[in-house]
């Protein structure tokens, strides 16, 4: 592995010097909106996240690269983020499932890198004014900044068609699960999601912009909306498309799905300052009274104040005990919910996995 000199600054004029690793960037200068994600572990499933597209990923979690990467751990067919920032690249990989190092996986991949950042410091930046645009590479220190005043960042950008599926494919039941068809939207699909939805039946993914007609006509016994990344606003012909799925068939919202099916009912989105991004995050089940530690990965959030407006037909049903962001919500008699977090995990606690089981009896009950 090849040591080059390298730096970061943000759009702020905040500077850090580093090592690039990975593959160079074009130009030499790679940007992004720069978030951080709080996780001990998974930084092969975060990076292979597609809710990341658009965004520079920084860890922080000092020493990254230990336990190497392996061929089942990836989220998606690629990694659609724009970079990472890391305190500590391991030199070493040492694991039993290792199958490569980390530096190869980003090369592999085209993602280019920057290690030996003081993320304490980044991370201090980020918390207190909000994610915002960066730019790293062997660029000059101006060139760096101007990449990074020119960075638009998320809002207001279809970040989804980037990383949809083409067509549609499918995936089949797991052993023992139900015959039944659950089709499920790609906004970004993760890898860990199908596999439990395979649980509950065969899945079919279609394309985000596959029309609630096409998708009724496969006659299937649920619907899931899947995570994704970026603004969901822009994502309208998304959200005109679940509005017609509402109530003729049972629909289950992760992430992204849970932001388009709360505009669909008629909710408002906001873009939180700098994000839900880790595995620790305490939400509260408002229909339990119990308290969950949740994986997370979103930068807007559904804004609970609208629902005021929609009548007693949508309540939420989780909360973040942290900032009191909506986690949850449900349509009061249909077969319709959705969560901001990940009950997936992956990486994560499975505090939260009963919402399949919960997909699971909203199918039965229709059957």
């Amino acid at each position: 592995m090849t040591i080059r000199d390298g730096a970061l600054v943000l759009a702020d004029g905040s500077v850090f010097e580093g090592e690039l690793i990975g593959p160079p960037a074009p130009d030499g200068i790679a940007t992004g909106e720069v978030v951080f994600n709080t996780a001990l572990s998974g930084y092969q499933e975060i990076i292979t996240d597609p809710s990341y597209a658009g965004q520079i990923i920084t860890f922080t979690y000092p020493h990254i690269g230990n336990y190497g990467v392996n061929a089942d751990d990836f989220e998606s067919r690629a990694a659609f983020c724009r970079g990472v920032i890391i305190r500590d690249l391991a030199r070493r990989d040492s694991n039993f499932r290792s199958q490569g190092h980390l530096d190869t996986l980003l090369t592999q991949h085209g993602i280019p890198g920057i290690a030996g950042i003081d993320t304490r410091r980044l991370t201090r930046i980020i918390r207190d004014t909000g994610a915002m645009p960066g730019a790293f590479g062997d660029a000059s220190e101006a060139e760096l900044r101007a990449a990074a005043e020119a960075e638009p960042g998320t809002a207001g950008v279809d970040l989804v068609a980037q990383v949809t599926a083409a067509e549609s494919y499918t995936a089949a039941a797991a052993d023992g699960a139900p015959d039944r068809l659950i089709v499920a939207y790609d906004f970004g699909i993760k890898t860990t999601i199908v596999r439990h939805l395979a649980r509950l039946g065969r899945v079919e993914v279609v394309p985000a912009g596959t029309s609630a007609a096409d998708v009724l006509a496969r006659d299937p016994d649920g619907v899931f909306l899947s995570n994704g990344p970026g603004d969901p606003e822009v994502v309208q012909y998304a959200v005109d498309e679940i509005a017609q799925l509402v109530g003729n068939v049972p629909l289950f919202g992760i992430c992204l799905g849970h932001q388009l099916l709360g505009l669909a009912l008629g909710a408002g989105t906001v873009k939180l300052p700098f994000g839900h991004h880790g595995g620790n995050h305490p939400v509260k089940n408002l229909l339990t009274d119990q308290i969950e530690i949740t994986s997370q990965n979103h930068n807007f959030a559904v804004d609970a104040e609208s629902f005021g407006s929609l009548g007693k037909q949508v309540r939420m049903t989780h909360v973040n005990l942290n900032d009191g962001v909506c986690e949850g919500l449900e349509v009061v008699g249909e077969r319709c919910y959705s969560v901001q977090h990940h009950p997936e995990a992956g990486p994560g606690p499975h505090d939260s996995r009963y919402l399949f089981a919960q997909f699971d009896e909203l199918m039965k009950a229709g059957a």
